[in-house]
């Protein structure tokens, strides 16, 4: 029985590999797309997606889930960019620029032939850099194209302050703005628990002097993914996870507040670049970009991101 895409949305995943791959279950699984489309230049790898994906529709929501191509992305919600060469051990996130800017440009060509009205999540590293260069060559409306960002940075913070401070995670917010990579940032300023900001919190607690273990979480956040990479390859449960959040805040047009990568223009001075800062997210999009009130020292690590990020866009070709 085929189910009633009329009434859920489609969403479109390029490139089936471990991310890919491990997105389109979790997507699966929640319930968020009834029409589910997989794209690989290996098409039979795609193929082998689906029917294993489809074995085990029994145990989850209807869904029509296929192998298909770029002429797909016509009527979708949203279409994921998941395909490009990964991060080797050693290697830094932007390591990949001149890898995967070749690929991003070829798929969204594809893309944009067969619709301009999806909204388009880039996921291929460097995301901010690839997220800048779809919006610079597609000239789609840029919130119509974001970057999965910081919004698995921000979860690896509140999950490890939920372990350090030993508070249930979703009773922690906390944001990492910036680049989803070695210059990221973490903005003590905005993070909060139990609706306490989060110095208030920490003087009732008593049980450490906070001040001395932030930096040391943060490094841990940081580096996760090189930890993770040189213990089993690759990373993709918490970015499926991640992504399917993403995902769920545009298909139901949530305003859900996200640390997605976007085009920044103006915020502390800093023009022309792609970065990850708080964004209301709904079916449109990027409905709108939060501007933090950050500390001094915030706003010029912040500042040290986005130049960094900008001088990796100067090596982009034309």
């Amino acid at each position: 029985m085929s189910a009633d895409t009329d009434k859920q949305p489609r969403v479109v995943v390029v490139g089936t590999g471990a991310v890919g791959s491990t997105f389109a279950y979790t997507l699966m699984i929640s319930g968020l797309a009834a029409d589910i489309v997989l794209i690989d230049k290996e098409r039979e790898r795609a193929e082998g997606q689906v029917m294993d994906l489809n074995h085990g529709l029994v145990f989850a929501p209807p869904a029509l889930i296929r192998a298909g191509d770029y002429a797909d992305c016509a009527g979708a919600a949203v279409v994921v960019i998941t395909a490009g060469t990964t991060q080797k051990p050693g290697e830094s996130r932007l390591d990949l620029t001149a890898r995967n800017v070749g690929i991003c440009r070829d798929i969204l060509a594809g893309i944009v032939e067969h619709t301009r009205e999806a909204i388009i999540v880039i996921v291929t590293n460097p995301v901010d850099i690839l997220t800048y260069d779809a919006v610079r060559h597609t000239g789609l409306p840029a919130g119509k194209v974001l970057g999965s960002g910081t919004v698995l940075d921000s979860a690896r913070l509140r999950y490890l302050l939920s372990v350090h401070c030993q508070v249930d995670p979703r009773n922690v917010h906390a944001y990492v703005l910036g680049e989803h990579g070695d210059s990221e940032v973490a903005a003590w300023s905005m993070t909060h628990m139990a609706g306490l900001q989060m110095d208030r919190f920490c003087a009732q607690c008593g049980r450490c002097d906070h001040t001395e273990h932030r930096q040391g979480i943060f490094e841990e956040v940081r580096d996760s993914a090189y930890h993770v990479i040189a213990a089993k390859g690759a990373t993709y449960y918490g970015i499926a996870q991640a992504l399917v959040r993403i995902v769920g805040a545009i298909v139901r047009d949530e305003h859900s507040l996200l640390t997605v990568s976007s085009l920044v223009d103006g915020y502390l001075g800093m023009t022309d670049v792609a970065f990850s800062l708080p964004c209301i997210v709904g079916r449109q999009g990027i409905v709108r970009q939060v501007q933090p009130a950050l500390s001094d020292v915030e706003a010029d690590q912040l500042r040290a991101s986005a130049a960094k990020l900008k001088e990796v866009q100067r090596s982009l070709p034309d």
